[in-house]
């Protein structure tokens, strides 16, 4: 009959850092996928509120156009009015 050895404490040792280094990597790699997730959700709303602005500055007023139009009606009443009608 032979004896069962106690384990060898490197090998136990070794045995717990591979197990150590599993955990740690498995937890690294689920923070990086999170990132990347984070970041192409980022992504997609950085451009869903491009799209959002590009809308809003095409339908805005063109503010300039009115501010010429509202002055040459005030020079076209002024010179009416200056001419005695």
């Amino acid at each position: 009959m032979t004896a069962h050895r106690d384990p060898d404490p490197i090998t136990a040792d070794l045995a717990e850092l591979r197990r150590l280094l599993d955990v740690r990597t498995a937890t690294v790699d689920g923070q990086l996928r999170l990132q990347a997730e984070r970041c192409e959700q980022n992504t997609r709303e950085a451009d869903e509120l491009q799209a959002r602005v590009t809308r809003l500055e095409s339908r805005r007023w063109p503010l300039p156009s009115l501010v010429a139009l509202t002055g040459l009606a005030a020079l076209a009443a002024t010179l009416w009015q200056l001419s005695g009608r």
